[in-house]
């Protein structure tokens, strides 16, 4: 898939201000400080398509942006905010939970992952909770520039294999990096291939 064009639409924290769910929806999401912002930016090739900040926790509502005039990439807040209240973390919780559960135009969820590290609890409960829901979500494990290989799919085995005490069959995953923009075309050839599928839902979500 070629990106053409990348478009901010909107931000808020209300699943009934969301745009009408005429077009198919993907949702980025994954623990702070994951590289969400990098990924999405390398996967638009638009640099400061979202904002990346050394600080965790800088992305705090949903951002709509709108891809070729045909779908709608969505970057949501990471999970796990290291400097916020624990109000303001139940606050997030809520409304990205509202939005997970009622946007009836969303396709996948990719969940983000650093590759890195071996499974972390925070993201393994979420992925669980995601299944509870019977959400469609996919792995995307990043910054696999920064170790070997052989590390990065260690640590992708050992996190599938934590899933599999949960999942008949764990979903598919994709190992990206940024910098490298590597694993990037996956991504949008999985989406192209969903979006010649699609259908406009019949009523509105909110």
């Amino acid at each position: 898939m070629i990106i053409k064009s990348a478009e901010f639409v909107c931000s808020n924290t209300e699943v009934k201000l969301l745009p009408p769910p005429q077009l198919p929806e993907y949702a980025f999401i994954g623990r702070s400080n994951v590289g969400k912002s990098s990924l999405i930016n390398a996967l638009t090739n638009r640099k400061g398509l979202a904002k990346t900040s050394q600080k965790p926790g800088k992305t705090q509502l949903i951002n709509h942006f709108v891809i070729n005039n045909e779908w709608y990439l969505v970057d949501l807040p990471g999970y796990g905010f290291a400097q916020t209240s624990k109000k303001n973390k139940a606050e997030w919780q809520k409304f990205i939970r509202a939005y997970l559960t009622r946007r009836e135009n969303l396709q996948c969820i990719f969940v983000l992952i650093d590759s890195r590290h071996e499974p972390q609890k925070i993201d393994v409960d979420f992925c669980y909770w995601l299944g509870e829901q019977g959400l469609p979500f996919q792995l995307v494990f990043t910054k696999a520039d920064k170790q070997s290989a052989v590390k990065t799919d260690q640590n992708v085995a050992k996190f599938r294999k934590t899933l599999t005490k949960w999942f008949e069959e764990v979903p598919a995953h994709f190992i990206t990096s940024a910098e490298m923009k590597s694993g990037t075309e996956a991504i949008l050839q999985m989406i192209h291939e969903v979006n010649t599928n699609f259908e406009a839902p019949t009523t509105p979500s909110h």
